[in-house]
């Protein structure tokens, strides 16, 4: 057999019945994650054709993209205030309830964000394939899965027949090598890469990133990479599992033990590209070259190096409308900006080692006169654990608001929005135009730059803050 890429190992062995000319592969799914906004539709499909749920125990549910994040609302026994979102939250009880599917409802204290909570409970395991009805499914892909996000239709495919119809994609190595240097993180990497390649530079392709940076990432880091693979088009991406990947999964509730943990370390180990695998498309990064990163525009490519200015251009249209919105300038510098907001969360950026990291440039400091500075864990798990360790008082004692989890202010289905022209620092995957909020305004950025800006007032360079 001639050598293979991860993807390639991952694609065959999943591969039911391979695509022709004029049909698509048949795909089997491992792990089907779901939650109360794209499964609505999918469930009353399968109610009105007499349909169930293939394998209710490879599909498992929680609810983060609606649910409110003030604690009353949650567990002080107030009802949710968005009506759209309260609906949202009782229809998934009801068809979980109705089709035998696992759900870590509102209360549950392992509730969390989808792509959070999988790997914490060790649900995302190296070498199989993953979806959900969310983008950024592509976040499990840091295990060596393939992870990635479909359609509401696709959803109900799923449900019914654990199974999808799918081309095969092209496979693109995104290969990183050198130190990254004092407060440059793995978010301003994935931005970096992002520039570099394009928003588009990934379409019909699986990332697979790889090199020596890339096996020095913690496994929170990794997800952070993978996370954003979609922004730059891709189908997926994927990192090779590793000593760092099983030492995280070891021990979780979902995750082998015993006797079958050996044996699926010893199969996971095979989940690596071969020596002399050719990918169709490579791209090489020198992540010594990189800093602090934040974006300017209104999709993620569109990024500068802190202290640098925003390009000038001629004659882009895309451009010109993204600054118009912005209500920035060619040639201005971003450092400076005054901001309003400040949001310290999402599938991105929620994990314990961001909220350490924002905490730690926090720490002995006040938010700006006039800032809001919302935090909201990524998972109850990791609020109970960042509770024990303090972090919580250290946020609350600098005047920021310490929430419960969910996906919040990432795409304000909730509630938690930004108000129009305002600007948010935000450690979210997307800067869209009214991702946040009709007419907000939003940069994207690392954890330690969010928490600097917080404290400046304005868009400010995190190693100025650094201990």
């Amino acid at each position: 057999m001639s050598p293979r890429t991860l993807f390639e190992k991952v694609w065959s062995a999943h591969e039911v019945v391979p695509q022709t000319a004029d049909t698509p592969a048949v795909l089997y799914i491992d792990l089907h994650l779901t939650h109360e906004v794209t499964t609505p539709q999918a469930y009353t499909v399968l109610r009105s054709r007499g349909l169930k749920v293939r394998r209710p125990d490879r599909t498992f549910a929680t609810m983060d993209h609606s649910t409110p994040t003030e604690t009353a609302q949650v567990f002080g026994g107030i009802p949710i205030k968005d009506a759209s979102a309260a609906r949202q939250v009782a229809q998934l009880e009801s068809n979980c309830a109705e089709f035998g599917i696992e759900l870590l409802n509102l209360q549950d204290p392992r509730r969390g964000i989808v792509h959070i909570v999988g790997p914490e409970l060790g649900l995302t395991q190296p070498g199989s394939t993953i979806v959900c009805g969310d983008s950024h499914t592509s976040t499990h892909g840091a295990f060596g899965a393939l992870a990635f996000g479909i359609g509401t239709t696709e959803v109900g495919h799923v449900l019914a027949t654990q199974c999808l119809l799918q081309r095969k994609p092209k496979t693109h190595a995104i290969n990183v090598h050198g130190q990254l240097g004092r407060g440059v993180t793995a978010k301003d990497l994935v931005l970096a890469i992002i520039r570099q390649v394009g928003v588009s530079g990934g379409t019909g392709s699986v990332f697979e990133f790889r090199g020596p940076t890339i096996a020095q990432l913690s496994m929170e880091e990794r997800m952070t990479i993978c996370n954003m693979a979609i922004e730059a088009g891709a189908k997926a991406g994927m990192i090779a599992p590793d000593e760092t990947t099983f030492a995280y999964l070891k021990g979780r509730a979902r995750a082998p033990s015993g006797a079958a943990w050996d044996a699926a370390v010893a199969h996971w180990r095979t989940f690596c590209t071969d020596e002399g695998a050719v990918f169709d498309q490579q791209t090489d990064i020198d992540a010594s070259q990189l800093v602090p990163m934040i974006t300017y525009g209104t999709h993620p490519g569109m990024s500068v190096d802190i202290d640098a200015k925003i390009p000038v251009t001629q004659g882009d249209a895309v451009f010109d409308k993204a600054l118009s919105y912005m209500g920035l300038s060619p040639g201005q510098t971003l450092k400076g900006q005054p901001v309003q907001v400040v949001f310290l969360g999402s599938c991105t950026n929620a994990r314990l080692s961001d909220l350490r990291a924002a905490a730690a440039v926090i720490k002995g400091r006040r938010v700006a006169a006039g800032v809001q500075f919302l935090v909201v864990p990524g998972s109850q798990s990791v609020k109970a654990q960042a509770e024990a360790e303090g972090l919580d008082q250290i946020f609350l004692a600098a005047g920021a608001e310490w929430r419960e989890s969910g996906c919040s202010m990432c795409l304000g289905m909730n509630g938690d929005l930004v108000a129009r022209g305002a600007y948010c620092v935000s450690t979210s995957n997307r800067n869209f135009e009214g991702r946040q909020g009709v007419g907000a305004r939003t940069l994207l950025a690392s954890p330690i730059t969010a928490a600097a800006a917080a404290v400046a007032g304005c868009v400010s360079d995190p190693r100025d803050f650094l201990p």
